[in-house]
């Protein structure tokens, strides 16, 4: 009878309820690669992608169906086509520091016979604007111009902290090398370096400006540049070029679109801040910033009291983003994405990078495919009429009242 009393019960939820089953495909979208002839390859990641992956291209995978028709998947690791810098100090001591009616000098002798061809300098005062004069000797006898009339720059107010100190010029081997400041006030170096500065440049993708709208906000004595690009892409470096030949020291922020969500009282939309920094006349006005999928973004001047600048060109581009994939089997394989849930991959030859051969070959894809996703089935309910459903119900509360009255007699 207990075994009834369960059965009973279990039809009873099993009506309440509806089950769905089924497997819905995890990704969006697909590409199929062609002409895998090695067991390493590169795959670049064309423009159109971008938009369709998540912030951090977390969700690219490389899926393959081997002749068998097992699904197996390909490790690879994201690479940018970046700038790559090293920076190595040289050994060095302060010779003397001596003045006279045109400025002050540092001199600086260097032991070793390393090429040089940067020297920072750090002062402890602030608010200066002086002209330097770098030159090299072997003997501290005859001497060589490496730089001339040299802008170094110190501006510290409530609105900004900015230095520019830096001398670069041709890597050059002296064993003396001499910096004159013209100043009436005696700088007072605080610290100094050198060393040499090694740089490749990048490879970069520039974008072509779809929208360009420029306006001068009064009430914030801001200029508001806004920018559209064609379609999602990675941005990392932003160019303004300024026509105006007077100086200039301007705080400037670059935002990009992050979302946008529609409201009763129309569009919201978010901007987030991919960078801060000072547009001025003293280097050039490039910024840089983390890898980011951009499509429009805003640029903020602030003029202050000052008459806005004059501004020519702004240039857009990113790295080149590219995939470095290892086949181990063969079969056809797909680069998909499109999933904003997934997780990163974690591969093993992220440990093993020394081991990637130096030249790869980069393979094709085809054209965009979106994968369908499959139909949920949902099996319908026991009884779709709710007399059945209220006269089982009733049946079942009879009978639990009927086994607890004849419980009930035999006890007594």
């Amino acid at each position: 009878m207990k075994h009834l009393i369960r059965i009973s019960f279990h039809l009873f939820f099993i009506s309440l309820s509806s089950f769905s089953y089924g497997q819905m495909t995890a990704y969006n979208y697909k590409r199929e690669i062609h002409d895998i002839s090695d067991q390493w390859h590169k795959v670049i990641l064309p423009n159109e992608l971008f938009g369709k992956t998540s912030n951090d291209l977390s969700d690219i995978r490389i899926f393959g169906l081997t002749t068998t028709n097992d699904t197996i998947e390909a490790p690879y690791l994201l690479r940018l086509s970046k700038e790559k810098t090293t920076s190595q100090d040289v050994a060095f001591k302060i010779l003397n520091i001596s003045h006279n009616a045109n400025g002050y000098y540092f001199t600086f002798e260097i032991p070793t016979k390393e090429s040089i061809n940067q020297i920072k300098l750090d002062f402890i005062q602030n608010n200066f604007d002086w002209k330097v004069t770098l030159k090299g000797s072997q003997d501290n006898k005859e001497w060589f111009t490496l730089l001339k009339n040299f802008r170094i720059l110190s501006i510290k107010n409530k609105q900004t902290d900015f230095q520019f100190t830096k001398l670069n010029f041709p890597s050059s081997k002296y064993r003396f090398v001499r910096v004159f400041i013209d100043s009436k006030e005696k700088p007072k170096l605080k610290v100094a370096s050198i060393a040499k500065y090694n740089s490749t440049d990048g490879t970069f993708k520039k974008y072509s400006i779809k929208k360009l709208s420029t306006k001068e906000n009064k009430q914030t004595k801001q200029t508001e540049i806004d920018i559209e690009l064609p379609l999602p892409v990675r941005v990392s470096h932003i160019n303004i070029g300024v026509s105006d030949t007077f100086d200039y020291y301007r705080h400037v922020t670059i935002k990009y679109l992050s979302d946008s969500l529609k409201t009763d009282r129309g569009w919201k939309y978010n901007f987030n801040t991919l960078i801060d920094g000072t547009l001025n006349s003293i280097e050039k006005n490039g910024f840089q910033f983390s890898s980011t999928t951009v499509q429009k973004l805003k640029i903020y001047i602030d003029n202050h009291d000052n008459q806005p600048l004059e501004l020519n060109t702004i240039e857009v581009k990113g790295y080149i983003h590219e995939l470095v994939a290892r086949f181990t089997e063969q079969g056809s394989y797909y680069l998909t994405y499109g999933n904003k849930r997934a997780a990163r991959a974690n591969y093993d030859i992220e440990r093993f990078r020394d081991n990637i051969p130096k030249t790869l070959t980069a393979l094709n894809l085809n054209a965009e495919m979106t994968l369908e996703k499959e139909k949920i089935q949902v099996i319908e309910p026991l009884f779709k009429n709710k007399t059945w459903l209220w006269t089982i119900m009733a049946v079942i509360i009879l009978l639990l009242g009927w086994f607890s009255i004849k419980m009930m007699n035999k006890k007594f």
